[in-house]
């Protein structure tokens, strides 16, 4: 089960340091433009597309997905 779901809009405002090993972060809107290769860590496949930028389609997330781990989720903090 996740933890905690972080939903980053903008990274360069966000501490990767506030996450725990249970965690799960979705970057989504303008964060997918400097995507970091971390371990569950993920993009909104919807806005990587809209962005014509290419991320590994094993760190993507669509809005279902993303969708289902708000409902599961313990926590979501959005960024």
């Amino acid at each position: 089960m996740v933890k905690t779901l972080w939903l980053v809009r903008k990274l360069g405002d966000f501490s990767s340091d506030l996450v725990g090993e249970d965690d799960i972060v979705v970057l989504i809107q303008d964060a997918v433009l400097r995507f970091p290769y971390k371990r569950n860590w993920y993009a909104c496949k919807e806005d990587v597309e809209a962005r014509g930028l290419k991320v590994s389609p094993d760190k993507l997330k669509s809005y279902e997905d993303i969708a289902e781990l708000i409902l599961t989720a313990q926590k979501v903090v959005v960024w």
